[in-house]
């Protein structure tokens, strides 16, 4: 696996210039270079719904109050995808992923057009439950 960029804007940077099935092996190595997740958190309370694979996010809570969240899915893309969105919100205070514009920050990626409806289907619902869980910690 090659190096990949670190940050959101190092990303895009990269997949601007990608052909599309680059732009695929790009996202399957995000997903690759996630933290694990434990199959013991991969359960019913931990999927997200509305998803055509299975995904699973689970916060934990870091030093000085951020979150960090573990996730993983049963499909390379999906995971892709997943690592994308986490980029945005990971380790940050639970009040600035409330109010992180997501959509925004995936939106030069152009996934709606990049990938099929069932793989972005659930993009929507993974950033909804990511929301959900920071304004409980808030």
């Amino acid at each position: 696996m090659a190096d990949l960029p670190s940050d959101l804007a190092d990303i895009r940077d990269e997949y601007e210039f990608l052909d599309p099935d680059d732009r695929y092996r790009l996202l399957i190595d995000l997903g690759r270079a996630l933290e694990p997740m434990p199959d013991a958190l991969k359960t019913d309370a931990t999927l997200v719904r509305g998803c055509s694979a299975s995904v699973w996010v689970y916060p934990t809570n870091a030093e000085g109050g951020t979150l960090h969240f573990l996730a993983d899915s049963n499909a390379a893309i999906t995971k892709g995808i997943i690592a994308l969105v986490l980029k945005t919100v990971q380790d940050r205070l639970p009040a600035d992923i409330a109010e992180t514009d997501i959509e925004g920050a995936l939106e030069p990626f152009d996934l709606k057009n990049q990938l099929s409806s069932n793989r972005t289907q659930g993009i929507p619902n993974m950033i909804a439950l990511i929301r959900a869980t920071a304004g409980r910690y808030r």
